[in-house]
Formats: structure tokens, sequence, C-alpha cells
């Protein structure tokens, strides 16, 4: 097992852990105001300090991960759960109207940066986290549709499903039974990559104003809400800045550790 799945696998929990945590217990109420106790930096009371309104910045970074877990989760569930038949739909037929119609559907998505794209959408829909997650999840369809299809396409001249083929079993079953199960390995290891993306254009969402609405905290807003208070409160912005860090890199690793644990040829290769 690789340094970096190990690596990745333990920030990553650590992030989710206090997710989960948060539904149950923070050290203060993430949402009640404390006037004379505001602008606190770190101590053993509050031991990420405390905001401009005196909240305590640990119980939000926890609930922060909360919001941009399942913010970035269910976007991806979105983009698997449309992208993957539109991909394997499209090598199914390729060549066809349907294959040339979901490509170029794809090329159209992809010729506007993914965060100009959510923005427009929350701007359309209004703010808040659902806005967010659809705006997330649309992007994410096409990767995922595009990727499936590279797969499957080079699968399609396999030997066994040839035989399939053969013994009669139609494009929609060779698909659902042979194709999908052989590219699942990769979905997986895209997966924890669009997650780590979705956490980044959630706080991006959220730090235009587009994301969870207050009082629900979220790294972005709270990244927001520092810009000008650097000087005297660093804390306010370094601390939801390192979350996000934190978080991202733990995907990513966590991603490059699941590629190289799940593609055989790497393992030999490096054994």
């Amino acid at each position: 097992m690789s340094r970096s799945l190990i690596l990745g696998a333990f920030l990553s929990s650590l992030v989710l852990l206090a997710a989960l945590v948060s539904f149950v217990w923070t050290p203060y109420d993430y949402a009640a105001l404390n006037i004379p106790d505001k602008l606190q930096p770190p101590s053993a009371q509050h031991w990420f300090g405390t905001d401009h309104f005196g909240r305590d910045m640990f119980s939000m970074i926890m609930v922060g991960a909360r919001t941009s877990i399942a913010v970035a989760l269910v976007a991806v569930g979105i983009g698997m759960a449309l992208g993957v038949p539109l991909g394997l739909a499209a090598a199914a037929r390729k060549g066809s109207w349907l294959d040339e119609l979901i490509m170029r559907g794809n090329d159209l998505v992809f010729a506007f940066p993914s965060l100009v794209i959510a923005i427009l959408i929350t701007a359309v829909l209004g703010a808040g986290a659902i806005n967010a997650i659809i705006a997330i999840g649309i992007f994410n369809i096409p990767v995922f549709a595009r990727i499936t299809r590279g797969a499957a396409l080079s699968l399609w001249e396999s030997e066994f499903i040839l035989a399939a083929r053969v013994s009669g079993k139609g494009a929609a079953r060779i698909s659902a039974e042979h194709i999908l199960p052989n590219v699942a390995n990769l979905l997986i290891v895209q997966g924890t990559i669009q997650f780590s993306l979705g956490i980044l254009a959630e706080a991006g969402l959220s730090y235009v104003g587009l994301g969870a609405q207050p009082p629900t905290p979220s790294w972005g807003r709270m990244l927001a809400d520092a810009q000008t208070m650097f000087s005297f409160a660093p804390h306010l912005a370094l601390i939801p800045g390192l979350a996000i860090i934190v978080t991202v890199l733990g995907l990513n690793l966590l991603g490059d550790g699941l590629r190289d644990w799940l593609d055989p040829r790497i393992r030999v290769a490096r054994a």
C-alpha cells in the first residue's frame, strides 16, 4: 500500500470525522454570537480563536466541513449517475448521432471554466447550497461521460465483449454486465478527484456569496469575511484556508493512491 494512499486516507478521514461529529457535538454553538469575545486568537478556551461576531472558529470549521462534504458528495453523485450512463451509451453507439450529440454537448460544457458555469447557474437560480450542488453536478456530468466513453471504447474491441455479442447479448446488457465493472476502478479514482474539485468549487461559490447562506458556516464565506481583517486577526483567514488545503490535498493523495492500488500494471512495475 502506497504512502499516498495512507496519508490521503488519514487526512480525508480527519475531515470526515470532524463533519460527522459536528452532527452531535461542537465545542460551542456555531451560530451563537458573543461580541465581548470577538477576534480572540487561538487559546485553550477557543482552539481556533473566535471571529468578528465572537463565534467559535473550531465549531464553525467542523460544521463547514459538513457543508463542503455534503455539497461535493451530492454533486459528484449527480455527475456519476448521469455521466456514466451517457458515456456507456456513447461508446456502445460509436459514430452514431447519439454519440455525436453526447460528445458535442460535452464539448459545449467544457468550453467554459467550471467555476464560471457554476457562478452563472447559481446567479440565475439564486444563492444557496442546493443550487450550488446543481451547478457543480452539471459540470461533473460531461467529465464522467468522457472518462467512461474513453475507457469503454477500448473494451468494446476485446475478445470477451465479442464473445458476449456472439452469445446474443444486446449493447445495453453488455455495457451493464461487462463494460461497467471493468471501468469501475477508473471511475472511483476520478470520483475522488472530482470530489476535491467540488470542495474547491463550493468554497469558491461561497466566497462570492453564492454558496451556503448564513447562518450555515462555509469555509469559502469564512475566507471572504476575513479578508478585511487579516492584518490584525490572521487566524480568521489562515484556519479555513488550511482546512481547504488539507481536505483537497488529502483527497488528491487518496485518488493517486487508489489509482496505484487498483491498477495492476502500476503495482507490477513498482514490485
